[in-house]
C-alpha cells in the first residue's frame, strides 16, 4: 500500500510535465496526494472494515467487500473532491446510484495494491480483484490490469523471483516484449489499463532497488503518478521501502490518512 502511495506522491508533479530522465528529486513542495492514493486508502479501509464482520469464507464476504468498497470509495472521494479524479469516475463518486460504467482506465490498477496483503493465496487474490474492481471498472481490460497488479504485488510479497513474475505476466496477462528505453521516445500520456500496467511492471522489473522502481516509471513519461504508484505496489512488496523514504513520504499524509495507514500497518503484521 505504502508503495503505491509513495509513487503517487512522487510521479504527481510529473503527471502534466513529463520527465524522461531517470534523474530527479524524490520529494518536492510540488509534490502532493492523487486520487491514485486516495483510492488506495478507501480500498483498504474497505478490506479492514469488511474483515471486522465478515470472513472470506462465508457466503456474505465478497458481496459484502464489493459494497463498502462502493460506501469507502464514495466517502473518499467525497472527501477529497480536487485529488484529480476523472470526469466519469466523479461523476461515479457523487452517484446515489453507483454503478459500474465499463471502465478500462488504469484507476483501476491503481488502488489494487492492499488486496495482495490481505489475500492468502493467486485464486484469493483474484476474487477478492474482482470484488473491489468490479464496481466501477468492470470492463474486461480493467478487471484484468487490476488483477495483473495484484499478483504481481503479491508474488512479489510471497518472494517469487522477477522471472517468476515476468513468466506469470506474460503467460496469463500481458506481453512484456519492450524495454523502457525502447518506447521512452515516443511513449505518451494514456488512462487505459492495457497501456499503463503493462509499461509499470517491467519499470519494476528492469528496477535495481524501490526507488529505482520509481525513477524507471517516472523516466518514460505517460501518466506519471499512476505508473509509479503500480510500479512502487510492486515494488515495495519485493525490496521493502527504505526508512528514509518512509519518512520523507509520510509528512504528506493528513491525520485521517495516516489513522488508515497505521490500522493498515497493524492488520498485515498479525
Amino acid at each position: 500500500m505504502l508503495g503505491a502511495i509513495i509513487g503517487d506522491i512522487v510521479g504527481s508533479r510529473f503527471e502534466w510535465h513529463n520527465h524522461k530522465d531517470k534523474h530527479f528529486e524524490l520529494f518536492t513542495n510540488d509534490c502532493r496526494m492523487t486520487d491514485d492514493s486516495i483510492m488506495t486508502f478507501a480500498v483498504a479501509k474497505s478490506l479492514l472494515e469488511t474483515g471486522k464482520v465478515s470472513d472470506r469464507g462465508n457466503n456474505d464476504y465478497y458481496p459484502l467487500l464489493a459494497r463498502r468498497s462502493v460506501t469507502y470509495m464514495q466517502a473518499f472521494g467525497r472527501r477529497y473532491p480536487d485529488c484529480g479524479f476523472s470526469g466519469a469516475f466523479f461523476q461515479w463518486i457523487v452517484s446515489d446510484n453507483p454503478q459500474p460504467y465499463n471502465s478500462f482506465g488504469n484507476g483501476a490498477a491503481m488502488r489494487i495494491s492492499p488486496v495482495a496483503y490481505a489475500a492468502e493465496s493467486e485464486d484469493e487474490v483474484r476474487l477478492l480483484s474482482a470484488a473491489v474492481t468490479g464496481v466501477s471498472h468492470n470492463h474486461e481490460e480493467g478487471l484484468k490490469g487490476a488483477e495483473a497488479t495484484a499478483i504481481a504485488t503479491y508474488l512479489a510479497s510471497c518472494g517469487s523471483s522477477k522471472i517468476e513474475i515476468r513468466t506469470k505476466m506474460e503467460d496469463e496477462y500481458y506481453p512484456l516484449d519492450f524495454n523502457l528505453d525502447e518506447i521512452r521516445d515516443f511513449y505518451g500520456f494514456t488512462t487505459a489499463c492495457q497501456a499503463t500496467v503493462p509499461q509499470a511492471i517491467v519499470a519494476f522489473l528492469e528496477s535495481t532497488s524501490f526507488e529505482d522502481a520509481i525513477r524507471n516509471a517516472i523516466s518514460i513519461g505517460g501518466d506519471s503518478d499512476t505508473l509509479a504508484a503500480i510500479a512502487g505496489a510492486i515494488a515495495e512488496a519485493y525490496y521493502g521501502i527504505p526508512e528514509r523514504i518512509k519518512q520523507q513520504a509520510l509528512p504528506y499524509f493528513d491525520a485521517e490518512q495516516l489513522t488508515v495507514y497505521q490500522e493498515w500497518v497493524r492488520f498485515t503484521r498479525n
